[in-house]
């Protein structure tokens, strides 16, 4: 087995003084995606802060490559690409403008790279429109785009299938699964069924994990 990528320690996680888990251990390596499942008010999205250096764990670490996370900041701003719930992009801008904005934060993309991945998440023609002026799930998709747009290895993904169509999450589900498949690595949390799940899935209830 591979040597863990990212792993957590003993994890604990306080909010609003109230402990949501604690002595949480979890790993993930190259080629495997964890869903991390429960019902509302679990922490699941605390979790995945705490994987992303959002959020400081109430004890335990979180280490990447071995190491504190903490002393691994530039390492984990390159190897991370963090999608949250909201689409996370601006109205006023044009799905370009967006990604490439977007994508400044970690490896600037050409226009030609932009539309492309435009096209692949189904907004072809859409380039240059304003995203206030988009559906909910048309500036869902401006946000996936990125995940097209040579991405980093490890992609952090908060319900990243609100708000798709039937189209848009096959898609979509295949698109993860080849991505660990290729060696990248997927923490989401979803409470979507998956039906194409790569041979490194695990899943981890944190309803089960209540402290």
């Amino acid at each position: 087995m591979s040597s863990p990528f990212l792993e957590a320690v003993a994890l604990s996680c306080e909010r609003d003084w109230r402990l949501l888990f604690e002595r949480l251990d979890l790993k993930i390596a190259k080629g495997e995606m964890l869903q991390i499942a429960g019902p509302n008010g679990s922490g699941k999205t605390s979790l995945l802060r705490l994987l992303s250096g959002l959020m400081q764990p109430t004890a335990g670490k979180v280490l990447l490559n071995g190491c504190d996370l903490e002393s691994q900041r530039s390492e984990l701003a390159r190897s991370l690409l963090w999608i949250g719930h909201a689409a996370g992009i601006k109205g006023l801008l044009t799905a370009e403008e967006n990604l490439t904005w977007l994508c400044a934060l970690h490896q600037p993309a050409s226009r030609d790279e932009i539309w492309k991945a435009l096209d692949f998440v189904g907004l072809r023609g859409f380039e240059d429109v304003p995203c206030h002026t988009l559906s909910a799930g048309q500036q869902r998709r401006v946000g996936l785009a990125r995940l097209y747009l040579s991405p980093p290895p490890l992609w952090i993904l908060d319900e990243p299938f609100t708000a798709l169509d039937k189209s848009g999450v096959a898609q979509l589900e295949r698109h993860l699964a080849s991505h660990c498949e290729h060696g990248g690595m997927v923490v989401l949390t979803t409470h979507h069924s998956l039906m194409d799940k790569p041979a490194g899935f695990r899943e981890l209830d944190l309803g089960q994990r209540a402290a």
